[in-house]
């Protein structure tokens, strides 16, 4: 598996990482067999995917719980762990950012807030240190928390050795900026795929300057790119995937047909759409990493395989070039609504 550096951490993780939002099941993602999450887990570094990625915010708590249990059974160092704070349930604190199973969540990135998130993670996952720290979602008011003072907190963890390098998911560019002003940003995470393509306009480049690194999610927008969605799928009320642009009624159908004019390429890969989707992710930039989810054996197996693929530069602007019809075709519109 190819290994890229994170930002100038020096921390060398593979090109793909595993995302760990799906094993939090709950109801956006609903039950999971956590023993086959684990076993995932496992499969993932079996495979050279070293990069595994969570959160205190999913499954309120679970995700945190089942990879503490996966990383209970490896040596610490074979995996990179990325969790992330900032978005709390235990106060009203913050910023409102949406309810869910009974709990109101607040956007919290005060220094006590991001100070205990940490020490919460730690326990959880049964562990004396995060490899990369994430905020996970910034204040809608700018400057009610500044940055700065954020940053200060996160330095400060970095010193004490209980994170190794820091990152911020879901900025825009000013916030971008205030991160570098700070202090050492040397990754970001940002929704990415082939037909959501807003970090390339301002963010990718001021990556690519600063030398941080990208790490994208939802390269195939939770399952849609892997083509398997049938033209008449509703996702149920509540499911992750309700409301969502491409997942409406009139999109799947257009978006199925696109992916019906890449089979050529499939065919003569021997890959799945899906591999075919992250591999095109992963050519935006030498910055990038593409994040997926899983929680199936099958599912981090076929994942495995997508960096594999030799797609040529013209095949890659091929496939810019059909989705670019359709996002032109649809009026899509850039939104931010995946409450991750």
């Amino acid at each position: 598996m190819e290994k890229r550096e994170i930002g100038r951490s020096g921390i060398m993780a593979s090109g793909i990482g595993l995302g760990a939002w799906a094993i939090g099941g709950g109801l956006w993602w609903g039950d999971n067999d956590d023993k086959m999450s684990i076993n995932t887990i496992h499969r993932a570094l079996e495979l050279g995917i070293n990069w595994v990625d969570t959160a205190r915010v999913y499954g309120f708590g679970h995700s945190e719980e089942v990879v503490g249990k996966a990383l209970k059974e490896i040596s610490r160092h074979k995996m990179v762990l990325s969790t992330k704070c900032g978005i709390q349930w235990y106060d009203n604190r913050g910023e409102y950012h949406f309810t869910r199973e009974g709990h109101d969540v607040y956007r919290d990135l005060s220094p006590k807030a991001i100070r205990r998130d940490l020490e919460l993670s730690l326990k959880t996952l049964e562990t004396e240190y995060v490899d990369v720290y994430y905020t996970h979602w910034q204040c809608k008011t700018y400057g009610m928390i500044p940055v700065a003072d954020t940053m200060g907190e996160l330095m400060k963890m970095k010193q004490e050795g209980k994170i190794r390098a820091i990152g911020a998911s879901n900025v825009d560019i000013q916030i971008l900026k205030d991160y570098v002003d700070a202090g050492q940003l040397d990754v970001i995470q940002e929704k990415l795929s082939i037909l959501d393509r807003k970090p390339e306009a301002e963010l990718l480049p001021f990556c690519e300057k600063y030398g941080i690194s990208l790490q994208t999610y939802s390269p195939i927008e939770q399952g849609l790119l892997a083509g398997k969605a049938s033209d008449n799928y509703i996702a149920a009320p509540g499911d992750v995937r309700e409301g969502k642009f491409w997942w409406r009624s009139e999109n799947i159908p257009e978006v199925n047909q696109m992916l019906a004019g890449w089979r050529d390429l499939t065919e003569k890969y021997q890959c799945t759409l899906a591999n075919l989707c992250i591999k095109w992710n992963s050519m935006l930039s030498p910055e990038i990493n593409v994040l997926c989810g899983a929680r199936k054996l099958s599912q981090i197996e076929d994942t495995a395989k997508s960096l594999d693929i030799s797609l040529t530069k013209e095949e890659f602007l091929r496939m810019k070039k059909d989705a670019d019809a359709l996002i032109q075709r649809t009026g899509k519109t850039e939104s931010k609504k995946y409450c991750r």
